[in-house]
């Protein structure tokens, strides 16, 4: 019989606004679906012994055991569900400012993909992927990633700072590039 000394737990309020359904199991993983008022979002997460329940107006994540590992996977499972539910409830923004001091640099959304052109000089255009639902809006020198789940706006703004990264060239001196100047923390 377990005492409640050897369970590790931490609850997640849930917001108003905001709906959350949990399916699946502690082997096959949970799938964590919610939606609010700006959109909706669902993540998988699965590791063999951290359980997730939803109680009236919190979500349960617990481990049976108070091992360091298990510890760790519950606060990173409680994580991933605060920015899930974060996500839907207000949204992420990102905001990258394009620095250029020797060739103007334009930026442009073409599809699913960043396009840099006249980047250091550069003939042929750089490109970024935009990952997932994450939206783009550039405005001037500024470029505004805005969307519901925040891996893929990380991602998509780590693609475009990537492409503009300067190799063989003195970094003191060739300081031209797209930078993330706010993240959403």
């Amino acid at each position: 019989m377990l005492t409640s000394t050897e369970v590790y737990e931490v609850a997640v309020k849930i917001p108003e606004g905001v709906t959350v359904s949990i399916e699946g199991d502690s082997l096959k993983g949970y799938c964590v679906k919610a939606s609010g008022p700006v959109g909706q979002n669902e993540k998988l997460l699965k590791f063999k012994g951290v359980f997730i329940e939803k109680l009236d107006d919190k979500i349960r994540v617990y481990a049976k055991s108070r091992k360091k590992t298990y510890k760790a996977m519950v606060g990173t499972f409680a994580g991933h569900i605060e920015n899930l539910l974060k996500g839907v409830k207000e949204g992420f923004e990102y905001r990258l400012k394009v620095f250029y001091a020797h060739f103007p640099i334009k930026v442009r959304v073409e599809g699913k993909e960043i396009v840099i052109e006249n980047f250091l000089g550069e003939k042929s255009p750089r490109r970024a992927k935009i990952v997932g639902r994450a939206k783009v809006e550039i405005k001037g020198q500024e470029i505004i990633l805005k969307g519901v789940d925040i891996d893929e706006c990380g991602l998509t703004a780590a693609n475009i700072e990537r492409a503009t990264r300067i190799r063989d060239k003195d970094p003191r001196v060739f300081q031209d590039g797209i930078y993330i100047v706010k993240k959403p923390w």
